[in-house]
């Protein structure tokens, strides 16, 4: 099986570059839609072979999630927060979260708004009685090797002490960070500023991630960052298993 997960920035100006449908994938999760699913056009909701599932936000153009899937799943659920950042979508083996995590840098509000939606996340994820997916922008970096110029962000939000910590807490809580099972080497992001053209010189974050629990980590295949696939500030990334 292969899931792929993107944050899209916006998913009707990815469809309209053309790169939406490009993918082969079993499911295909979508970060940050931007859009209600009554704005989209029916190629965008309706794809052959696909299921389709979405979350969005009290407020239009912004935030939201979806999934495609080839398999129906036994139930979705929405999250628990007003602003269409989580499904949560029960299998016969396992539960997938495709989630958007809230951004920390615009206040202290904000910040401690993501905290604490990160509090509620691990609450949610413990209670869970099958093997578990998690994937999404979590808008976090985990280790200074996540991150190009990690010196000069240690008090940026996205790479606070308290943030990484949480990453911390969740992968001691029994899970693992897909992608560093398959690649421990530096210069590995996930996202780039577009407004300093930081992709042209790879000055990146690795803030989008996979993370299974130990009985996927077993039969994990392969997880890997598409760097090539444009469109987006951030790459989509995936796993096999």
């Amino acid at each position: 099986m292969k899931i792929l997960s993107w944050n899209v920035n916006g998913i009707r100006a990815v469809h309209r570059k053309g790169l939406f449908s490009t993918f082969d994938a079993d499911i295909l999760c979508i970060q940050e839609t931007k859009a209600h699913k009554e704005q989209l056009s029916d190629d965008i909701v309706n794809i052959p072979e696909y299921y389709s599932y979405f979350a969005q936000p009290e407020r239009k153009g912004y935030s939201g999630v979806a999934v495609f899937s080839k398999i129906k799943p036994l139930s979705v659920e929405k999250g628990w927060d007003n602003e269409g950042r989580s499904l949560i979508l029960e299998y016969n083996d396992f539960y997938l979260l495709n989630t958007y995590f809230p951004n920390g840098k615009a206040s202290k509000e904000r910040l401690q708004y993501k905290l604490d939606f990160y509090d509620k996340y691990l609450s949610f994820v413990k209670k869970l009685k099958k093997p578990v997916i998690i994937c999404g922008d979590v808008n976090t970096a985990h280790k200074e090797i996540d991150l190009a110029r990690p010196a000069e962000n240690r008090n940026s939000s996205g790479f606070l002490p308290v943030e990484c910590a949480w990453i911390d807490k969740l992968l001691d809580s029994g899970f693992k960070d897909s992608f560093r099972l398959f690649n421990k080497e530096g210069d590995n992001y996930s996202w780039w500023d577009m407004k300093t053209r930081a992709r042209d010189r790879n000055v990146g974050w690795r803030i989008d991630y996979f993370f299974v629990d130990n009985s996927i980590a077993k039969k994990l295949k392969d997880a890997f960052i598409l760097k090539d696939i444009l469109g987006s500030d951030h790459a989509p990334i995936g796993i096999e298993f």
